[in-house]
């Protein structure tokens, strides 16, 4: 029952929080103006990440309280959603706003998790012995984790309904992983990701109302990585490392795509283009409904295999 509740109330959260911020954003001209890299042709409010962010936060602190993994996600989600509304307040004047001070924050709340001990502390292996990270270790396997999903949510929200139905797919997998393994906390968390991500579906499917932009993309997979990290700290196997990733199997496997490309092409990594998995199918004919049902459907095999190995190796 409070997993119905928490899907319901983030849900409605958020679908009754999207026309509201969608008109402050058009009257405030915080728009996504469109431009050659582009795929949108008319301006889209970029301000539903502020829906997204609420509704998620709202519903935690209501059936969490607040607990570790609440406050590591509302401390290092609050400072992604602020510096990603500057960055999308400077794409809506057409200027672009300087990597660095970006790449801090984005750093800094990585190391959050570390604040609360949601971190990756070391593996059992399959006959049940314990490996311990060292420390320095133990700190640089988390920060990179949760930077690099933070960023990589980003990298995939190209195309309208696609950033929200991944993170929708992959917290639904992991709501499931831990509903097996009786990890209340973690369900809790992914159930409440799930509604809020639905809910924001509704407005951004196309043809997309509104936009999360980078303050909602980042926040997304921030909160996808320390909820996972949270859970695999429960059950330390290797096994349990490899299920979020392969339930986040593919916003890893495009940015490991698109960063070789840009590497073989000589091009910085940071530098945005069209060399992502949905820019090419759309180069191949697809329309935009057809590459995100793609994506959707190659996201849920990824599920399904984080299930299978979950099942088949204790």
């Amino acid at each position: 029952m409070r997993y119905i509740l928490a899907l319901f109330i983030s849900f409605i959260i958020v679908v009754a929080l999207v026309p509201v911020v969608r008109k402050f954003a058009m009257r405030m001209k915080f728009v996504d103006q469109p431009t050659q890299r582009k795929i949108h042709e008319h301006p889209i409010p970029l301000m539903g990440g502020i829906a997204i962010y609420i509704g998620f936060l709202t519903t935690i602190f209501l059936m969490r309280g607040f607990d570790a993994l609440s406050l590591s996600i509302a401390i290092g989600g609050t400072l992604l959603v602020l510096v990603g509304l500057i960055d999308d307040g400077f794409k809506a004047r057409k200027r672009e706003f300087p990597v660095w001070p970006r790449l801090i924050i984005y750093i800094f709340t990585a190391t959050v998790p570390l604040w609360f001990h949601i971190q990756i502390n070391g593996i059992r292996d399959l006959n049940n012995g314990m490996l311990m990270f060292p420390d320095w270790f133990v700190w640089l396997a988390t920060v990179i984790w949760v930077f690099s999903m933070t960023n990589m949510m980003n990298f995939i929200d190209g195309v309208d309904g696609l950033a929200s139905g991944v993170a929708f797919i992959s917290s639904l997998t992991l709501f499931v992983v831990a509903i097996i393994r009786g990890d209340a906390e973690t369900a809790i968390a992914t159930i409440a990701l799930c509604g809020v991500c639905a809910g924001f579906l509704v407005y951004n499917f196309y043809p997309a109302k509104i936009f999360m932009g980078d303050a909602g993309a980042t926040f997304l997979g921030y909160t996808l990585a320390v909820i996972a990290v949270n859970g695999s700290v429960k059950s330390t196997t290797f096994v349990t490392m490899l299920i979020p990733m392969l339930a986040l199997g593919f916003p890893i496997l495009d940015t490991i795509i698109v960063f070789s490309r840009r590497l073989k092409e000589g091009k910085g990594l940071h530098r945005a283009d069209k060399l992502h998995t949905h820019h090419v199918l759309m180069r191949w004919g697809l329309t935009q409904p057809q590459v995100v049902s793609f994506i959707y459907l190659v996201t849920m095999l990824f599920g399904l295999l984080s299930l299978v190995v979950m099942l088949a190796i204790p």
